[in-house]
């Protein structure tokens, strides 16, 4: 009996053993330990690779992973990561497999200074760039704002470590800490937590035409079009809108870009942008 047993279950076996091995680890860097401000990515890929119906198990890197280590491992299809989540740049589209749908609607180049808490309204009195570029910036190794800000005059300030750039803003190291819009007041409170008193300007937005996309290596075409294909279900739905809302709908209204004065600056590693879909972009509107 338990011999004719076997017998009729091996098939069945045999196919949840397949079934098992079919599903495969898609790692993406790990930014840091702790709280992480990438919340939303990580969440907004799940929701597109489950709305592909694919079958991927996301994880992070074991330890956290640089800007560059992780672009340079996807460049090289080395196994270590398999998806990243960075600005797109001319290089960056050469290098990697991107998939042009702008995962923050294009906030990431819509910037908000964070300051010491001592001097929140140092910039009240800035009304152009000129003005802008008597302040020292800081921002990571590796992230292509500093690119973009030194192409635009300003003195950059950088260090390897995320978490450290908001210390050296405590302590005076650099003026100013332009973070995304979507991200400043998550980062602040953070902050808040961690002992340091900073404040967001209330009256600037820096504004520079990017995008933030996902990226697989160039050998991996088909994981690109898996992605973009649940990004495109998901607006279809609505339900990538509702997570966006979620996430930023609330800090967006009470930030009021359209009230700011805005300072707009060049972006020389620009490659075209998908700007004619109006739907993936976000744009402040003028006060009513």
């Amino acid at each position: 009996m338990l011999r004719m047993l076997r017998y009729y279950l091996a098939p069945f076996l045999l196919l949840a053993v397949l079934g098992a091995s079919a599903e495969e680890r898609l790692v993406y860097p790990l930014h840091q330990r702790g709280e992480s401000p990438e919340i939303y990515p990580i969440e907004l890929l799940r929701l597109a690779l489950a709305r592909s119906g694919s079958d991927y198990r996301l994880e992070p890197t074991p330890e956290p992973m640089t800007p560059i280590r992780a672009r340079h491992s996807l460049a090289h299809n080395d196994g270590r990561v398999q998806v990243i989540w960075t600005m797109t740049t001319r290089e960056n589209e050469e290098r990697l497999q991107p998939v042009r749908i702008p995962i923050y609607k294009g906030l990431i180049g819509w910037r908000i200074c964070l300051l010491r808490g001592d001097n929140p309204e140092r910039l009240a009195h800035v009304y152009g760039r000129e003005d802008l570029q008597s302040f020292s910036i800081g921002q990571r190794q590796g992230w292509p704002d500093t690119s973009i800000l030194r192409a635009n005059g300003f003195e950059v300030r950088t260090s390897n470590s995320y978490t450290g750039l908001f210390g050296m803003l405590a302590a005076g190291r650099f003026d100013l800490f332009p973070r995304e819009a979507v991200l400043v007041r998550q980062e602040q409170r953070n902050m808040a937590r961690e002992g340091l008193q900073l404040a967001i300007d209330p009256h600037l937005v820096l504004h520079y035409p990017s995008a933030f996309y996902y990226f697989t290596a160039r050998q991996r075409p088909e994981l690109a079009e898996t992605i973009r294909r649940g990004l495109e279900a998901a607006l279809a739905d609505g339900s990538a809108e509702r997570l966006f809302q979620q996430h930023f709908g609330e800090a967006l209204a009470s930030l009021q870009l359209d009230r700011r004065r805005v300072i707009e600056l060049d972006n020389p590693l620009l490659p075209p942008l998908p700007l004619e879909r109006e739907e993936l972009w976000y744009r402040p509107r003028a006060p009513q």
